[in-house]
């Protein structure tokens, strides 16, 4: 069992794609509770499938990737935001309208450079073997600035996902509160794309915090379950990635699934044996 664990870490890129993969899955899985409360998985996921035009533009142009992508992602946001603020558009057609055309122009930009479609796959499914010293700096940089404005904010942003509207007559300025939410989302989409790529990003975001739900109902608890089911997932997928000669990202986000069906099973409040211990009392 201690060559199993060990041999794969005997190698430099898998020792930075297994601290990455640990860190991208816990901090997506704090950020995705408020994104699961707010009801806001379709956001998560068009955020990540609309940074594509700025990574596209910065490739053809010789710049910074995660730049290019951090600052059309926090565009995007506040994009959605602005049009869905007011009763001006639905928030979901919000989304609709400039996560389609953001992503068409991605599309368009990519095929007018053939060369560039080689690299898709990585932007698509992710590269974590890949990641650089450079990468986890950054990552553990903006993943520590994502937390210290959850744990600064925990309060102002607990009122404003439950109850809009009490946080509203207590004065919080939930307008600027929905756009930090947004912000730090777009942020946390971001420096998740390398490790398992727009594809999947949304599930990390969605499927530890649904999980979670289902076995507590304090936010803080909800946090704390959630992360623990992303960093156990994403250390658990890397070694199944490593010797099953499979995907990294594809194995992280299937055995973070398998770990939200334990908690559909096994939930005390809505799992299924729960709903079946009445049905045995009453025969």
């Amino acid at each position: 069992m201690l060559d199993f664990l060990l041999d794969p870490l005997a190698y430099s890129f898998m020792q930075r794609a297994l601290l990455a993969s640990v860190l991208v899955g816990g901090l997506c899985a704090i950020v995705g509770c408020y994104v699961v409360l707010r009801g806001m998985a379709f956001l998560g996921d068009a955020l990540a499938h609309a940074v594509l035009p700025g990574i596209a533009i910065a490739f053809l142009l010789g710049g910074d990737l995660l730049a290019a992508a951090l600052a059309t992602a926090i565009l995007v946001a506040l994009g959605m935001g602005y049009l869905g603020r007011g009763g001006r558009l639905r928030e979901d057609a919000a989304i609709g309208v400039i996560f389609s055309g953001a992503f068409a122009l991605g599309v368009a930009l990519i095929s007018s450079a053939p060369s560039y479609q080689t690299d898709l796959t990585h932007i698509l499914f992710g590269d974590v073997l890949g990641v650089t010293d450079r990468d986890l700096l950054l990552l553990i940089g903006f993943g520590i600035a994502v937390l210290v404005v959850v744990m600064a904010l925990y309060k102002e942003l607990l009122a404003f996902t439950f109850d809009p509207t009490f946080a509203s007559s207590i004065k919080l300025p939930v307008g600027k509160l929905r756009y930090l939410l947004m912000v730090v989302l777009a942020v946390t989409v971001v420096v998740s794309l390398r490790t398992v790529g727009v594809g999947l990003v949304a599930a990390m975001l969605v499927t530890p915090a649904a999980a979670a739900s289902m076995l507590t109902r304090r936010l803080s608890r909800m946090m704390v379950v959630s992360a623990l089911m992303g960093v156990s997932s994403s250390a658990v997928g890397i070694y199944v990635s490593y010797y099953g000669d499979l995907s990294a990202g594809a194995s992280i986000v299937l055995t973070c699934t398998v770990l939200f069906l334990f908690a559909l099973v096994l939930s005390p409040r809505d799992g299924l044996l729960a709903r079946l211990r009445p049905e045995r009392r009453s025969g």
